[in-house]
């Protein structure tokens, strides 16, 4: 059996703002606890004023013990 983890820019790694350090940082903390990134993409989110802004999406799997 699987679990599944999403992790956006809303999650407390970001503090909403895209860093690629930070996300590697985020990533080996997962790691270590059995996560593994399964896909990526982005999404387009709706924004302020009708402007969508693009959101970095990772999903993560790990055995379930």
């Amino acid at each position: 059996m699987k679990e599944y983890k999403v992790l956006t820019q809303k999650d407390k790694w970001f503090s909403s703002k895209f860093d690629p350090a930070r996300l590697e940082m985020a990533l080996n903390a997962y790691a270590e606890q059995g996560w593994r990134v399964i896909s990526c993409t982005t999404g387009d989110f709706p924004g302020f004023v009708g402007k969508e802004r693009q959101e970095m999406v990772v999903i993560l799997e790990r055995d379930v013990k």
